[in-house]
């Protein structure tokens, strides 16, 4: 069986931790920053971790990472 293709857009977005989580960037800190607080800026700009229930989908889209 050949090679799955990864989705290029989901593997940009998406890296897989040491422990085999996913890791995402933050939403909503691109531009129309001058209404948002500090605090929420700065939060903005960490790191999370993929919900569980999306788990299983990111790993359909990106297969071998």
């Amino acid at each position: 069986m050949p090679k799955m293709k990864s989705n290029s857009g989901a593997a940009k977005r998406f890296s897989k931790t040491g422990s085999g989580k996913w890791k995402r960037n933050n939403a909503f800190g691109r531009h129309i920053l001058t209404k948002k607080s500090a605090k929420r800026k700065r939060n903005i700009r960490g790191t999370e971790m993929v919900a569980a229930a999306d788990v299983r989908s990111i790993n359909r889209l990106v297969p071998y990472k």
